[in-house]
């Protein structure tokens, strides 16, 4: 069992609602116009449907519906990926308020509406009554097929983008040669004038801080000069002054002892003066005027500043643009590269031609048993004769599900020739075509409940019986809820819910309730012959639960 709980509060008609549902065939039955729909509605809603504040009972401020379900491997699989807290149940919770803002929650944490789809796709699978229009989409014909061959359609998807795109550069590039042409020849010339300057990364600094140096030599000679004298050049030179200072305090060490921390102070002075001589001397001996590389440095900053003009950019820029150009150039020859573009192409459409005669096959394969097993159906639901064809034909141009169309044809009865199912006139014959399909193919998905919303209509007598009983047998491995208005389906059902209508207060309200004993016969009597309550009818109801043993 999959659904186990669904609680709505001013949920369209219903004020509050807290059901339980049973495993099995459980069948949702009431007069027209009751709400019968109502469960599937919130359930659509629960799990990530369309907002909409028409869903909110009219005098109230919000609508809140929440749905209990069971915990699976697939479902713990998936909240684990997505980042939710797996619990004993999953609890799935929306509301919706007059303003139209939307909240959901998963185990009691907020979650989007992507979200409650993406897990609804693992929970439900909702056969509706008009589901026979999605038959005559190819697309979803498509869908339906590759499903049951157990087929993939992500990875030819993929390799179908890839081929486009590859034919998409190719003839761009063909249309474009002479544009091309012409912006490769342009970053040519102008990466030539970068290239005699060849800049070197952080080069611009560099010959700043040399020509700094080089323009100032005279002035930073006279300066080390000057302080050089001051420091030990002169008679009367630092050097000198401090070292008999120091002299002088040793020789009164022995009489006062502060002298000796005061000596030691100065000698230490006296070392980094003669420290600085050092260095002084050693920058006049190394550092000369050199007018020549001075002149060099001019030029080359004078052509540095040129083209850094010239192409808008600051100088230390110019490296960098010259390796962005470099980049260009080479993109440039790869979308001019035709015989490069050509195999690309070539090669991508290879890959989808292999990938898509795979998926042909497959297809090819499976469609006949698909057919066969769709036409077994069709017998018990009263189209003895009838025939379910699935027919592939080559598509006007390959597409991203491959080469191939397909499409549903019926032949209602034994001797007419297949036809679309758009084209099948009877609208009974639609509903149970549609009901043999979604019986053959329930069990492809991994919902553990199916539902049914009026997917008999059309259909009555002893198909009728034979639709319950179908629905009965699904309901042996998986959770069944079917609505329906045919008292020979509701007789089939191991459990029965029955939408009753009311006015309280001025207001109509819905209710939902469980039925059992004489409450089922009497609503299958109600079912059978309408309001009034004929012993023919009561009998009739008891024989029809009598013969399915419920």
């Amino acid at each position: 069992m999959s659904l186990k709980r669904i609680i709505l509060r001013d949920f369209v008609i219903v004020s509050e609602l807290d059901l339980e549902l049973g495993t099995g065939f459980t069948v949702l039955t009431g007069e027209t116009g009751a709400g019968k729909s109502i469960l599937i509605d919130a359930l659509q809603l629960v799990t990530g449907g369309r907002a909409d504040v028409s869903v909110i009972r009219e005098g109230a401020s919000r609508t809140d519906v929440s749905a209990e379900f069971e915990i699976t491997p697939a479902i713990t699989a998936w909240l684990a990926n997505a980042g939710f807290e797996c619990e004993d149940a999953l609890l799935l919770r929306r509301t919706i308020d007059t303003q139209g803002k939307s909240r959901a929650w998963i185990s009691g944490s907020a979650a989007t509406a992507t979200q409650l789809r993406s897990v609804g796709e693992l929970l439900l699978d909702i056969h509706g009554q008009h589901a026979w229009q999605s038959l005559t989409r190819s697309d979803a014909v498509r869908e339906l097929l590759d499903a049951y061959a157990k087929v993939n359609t992500t990875q030819i998807a993929a390799l179908w983008q890839r081929w486009r795109a590859a034919q998409d550069a190719l003839t761009q590039a063909r249309a474009s040669q002479e544009s091309l042409l012409r912006e490769r020849e342009r970053l040519t010339w102008q990466m030539g004038e970068l290239e005699k300057l060849a800049p070197a990364p952080d080069e611009w600094h560099t010959l700043n801080a040399e020509h700094g140096r080089l323009s100032n030599a005279q002035a930073l000679l006279d300066a080390a000069q000057a302080a050089l004298t001051s420091l030990d050049e002169d008679t009367d030179s630092a050097c000198s002054r401090v070292g008999l200072s120091c002299t002088a305090l040793q020789k009164q060490e022995h009489i006062e002892p502060a002298f000796k921390e005061l000596s030691e102070v100065l000698t230490s002075s006296l070392a980094q003066l003669e420290d600085a001589v050092h260095t002084l001397r050693s920058y006049l001996r190394k550092t000369e005027l050199d007018p020549d590389r001075l002149d060099a440095l001019d030029q080359r900053m004078s052509l540095w500043i040129s083209l850094a003009r010239r192409y808008k950019r600051a100088p230390e820029d110019l490296c960098g643009l010259l390796l962005s150009w470099k980049q260009e150039l080479v993109a440039l020859d790869a979308a001019s590269d035709l015989r490069m573009l050509e195999h690309a192409q070539d090669a991508a459409w290879q890959a989808y031609q292999h990938e898509a005669r795979q998926l042909t096959l497959a297809r090819t394969r499976a469609a006949p048993i698909l057919a066969k097993t769709i036409t077994q159906a069709m017998q018990g639901l009263g189209m003895q004769g009838g025939q379910f064809e699935v027919r592939l034909l080559p598509a006007s141009q390959p597409m991203q599900a491959g080469l191939e169309d397909v499409s549903f044809l019926v032949a209602g009865h034994a001797g007419s020739t297949p036809r679309p199912v758009n084209k099948v006139a009877s609208g009974g014959e639609l509903s149970r075509i549609a009901l043999a399909i979604a019986v053959t193919t329930s069990q492809l998905g991994t919902a553990q409940t199916l539902i049914f919303d009026e997917v008999d209509a059309g259909v009555g007598g002893a198909v009728a019986q034979t639709v319950g009983r179908l629905m009965r047998q699904l309901g042996l491995d998986r959770q069944v809820l079917a609505v329906t208005h045919l008292p020979q389906v509701a007789a089939c059902a191991d459990y029965h819910l029955v939408v009753r209508k009311q006015l309280v207060k001025k207001a109509t309200l819905s209710s939902v309730a469980a039925v059992c004993a004489q409450e089922r016969v009497d609503e299958l009597a109600r079912m059978l012959g309408g309001e009034t309550m004929m012993a023919s009818t009561m009998a009739h109801a008891k024989d029809m639960l009598q013969a399915q043993g419920t």
